[in-house]
């Protein structure tokens, strides 16, 4: 049976941290920010770690 590939889209959207844990971007940056206030803009320019119930799909997608 061949090897498993990695998911192209899981690559580009998420990098794992020196412990282990993995990062995510916020979404809803990219267009429509006149109406969104300062404060929430800027918060949504932060890294987050992923949520531990998704966590285990992300690697699996990863295949680390």
């Amino acid at each position: 049976m061949p090897k498993m590939k990695t998911k192209s889209g899981a690559k580009k959207r998420f990098t794992l941290t020196g412990t282990g844990k993995i990062k995510r971007k916020h979404a809803y940056k990219s267009h429509i920010l006149t109406k969104k206030s300062t404060k929430r803009k800027r918060n949504l320019g932060y890294d987050v770690i992923v949520d531990k119930a998704d966590e285990k799909n992300i690697r699996k997608m990863l295949l680390k």
